[in-house]
């Protein structure tokens, strides 16, 4: 694994000014986020690229995700001396040399014929967590094995056969993911109006299912094996995938199935987050599922504070919630929806976040060039992102408060 230094801000424009001015060279890959998507796009088959930029409804909240950022404003400090900065952070008792993981995508091979695999290799080779989906077009075993020593988390949709779910649980752990992230916004998938108009749908052409068909639990479900009847198992895979019955017992299956920390992804209102802390789950992820699930929600900015508010105050008054908990363990805040520059990541680390997690930005990398797009859009995103904090003045993120930040009225 390489230094993750190397991508950071100073360094970063060196290098990358040192080959324009000489050898007449310029990035290849977009730098800024719009001409990255609009790049993407421009790659991308009409169906991928309604899958991949899609979200529910009108779309009003994946805007609104966007927007949303626009009201903390960062506060500079002068004569700080950040000559020498900590980017590293403790989350689930893992020490991160950065604050930012690559989300779970699922179907990536829709994206890149390098898929998963890519993006896995990319982020080991940055020095970035990776967050492998459950709907992924590689299996988890074969990620894993591309992250090599890297830190890797395993994204679950728990099924609707609880022993599919508790396969994948197992696996996981035994590929050496350090975490189970459950997604609990997608019991079902939303009414996305881009998908729905193409009439498709990736899983029924058999992209993003291998964990399922590699499956004994998946297997064992089907009348015939994948490879004697495909079609017959993707139907029911779309019969298993989410689990409208989906609630707090749901969670404490999976708790009780793993010794792996268990983190909640797609937490957005206050309660949800309280009885995550007296469930004693080890963190949340603060999260719309990048406005694909519900039009008109609310930012998972806006929800932030609220959130981290709802945990502290959860904490402080729960004992039997703390001892649930080993010695030393500290309940992990995570954010995702809508991070696209390094301002972004300060703002929702400042507002109480432990870290985030990169979504869409680094996929488009994937659909301009593969394993090497994804190094250079993350490789540009954590500069940015350093170069933010050291101009802020400061010179730890994990001193970064509200004090940075005044909100805008």
């Amino acid at each position: 694994m390489d230094d993750p230094s190397e991508a950071f801000g100073p360094n970063r424009q060196r290098e990358v000014y040192a080959g324009g001015m000489l050898a007449d060279r310029r990035p290849e890959m977009p730098v800024s986020p719009e001409e990255l998507e609009e790049a993407a796009m421009a790659a991308l088959s009409d169906e991928a690229r309604a899958y991949v930029v899609g979200s529910a409804g009108g779309e009003d909240t994946a805007d609104r995700n966007r927007e949303a950022f626009r009201r903390w404003r960062i506060v500079p400090r002068m004569l700080q001396d950040v000559a020498e900065r900590d980017l590293s952070v403790d989350v689930l008792d893992q020490r991160l040399p950065v604050p930012v993981l690559l989300a779970p995508v699922g179907v990536q091979s829709i994206i890149h014929e390098g898929g998963e695999l890519a993006s896995a290799r990319a982020a080991s080779d940055v020095g970035v967590p990776f967050v492998s989906s459950s709907a992924a077009s590689a299996t988890m075993e074969d990620v894993a094995a591309e992250l090599g020593d890297a830190t890797g988390w395993f994204q679950l949709y728990p099924s609707a056969d609880p022993d599919v779910t508790e396969s994948f649980v197992n696996r996981a752990e035994d590929a050496g993911y350090e975490a189970i992230v459950i997604t609990l916004d997608t019991p079902t998938m939303g009414w996305r109006e881009r998908d729905v108009a193409n009439a498709y749908l990736p899983f029924l052409d058999g992209e993003g299912v291998a964990n399922y068909l590699s499956d004994p639990a998946f297997r064992d479900s089907l009348d015939a094996p994948p490879e004697e009847d495909e079609q017959g198992a993707l139907w029911q895979f779309v019969e298993q995938f989410g689990d409208l019955s989906m609630d707090w017992e749901t969670v404490e299956r999976v708790r009780a199935a793993t010794d792996l920390p268990v983190v909640l992804k797609g937490i957005l209102h206050p309660e949800d987050a309280r009885e995550a802390v007296r469930r004693g789950v080890d963190g949340v992820v603060v999260s719309n599922h990048g406005g694909r699930q519900v039009d008109g929600a609310l930012s998972a900015i806006e929800a932030l504070p609220r959130v981290v508010s709802a945990v502290e105050d959860a904490r402080a008054a729960s004992d039997a919630a703390a001892d649930e908990r080993p010695d030393g363990d500290e309940f992990a805040v995570l954010f995702d929806s809508g991070i696209r520059r390094g301002a972004d990541a300060i703002k929702a680390i400042a507002l109480g976040a432990d870290a985030v997690l990169l979504g869409r930005p680094y996929v488009y990398g994937l659909a301009i060039d593969g394993e090497d797009g994804v190094r250079e859009v993350v490789r540009n995103f954590l500069a940015d992102f350093d170069l933010t904090l050291a101009l802020s003045g400061q010179d730890s993120v994990a001193e970064l408060d509200e004090s940075v930040l005044v909100e805008r009225d």
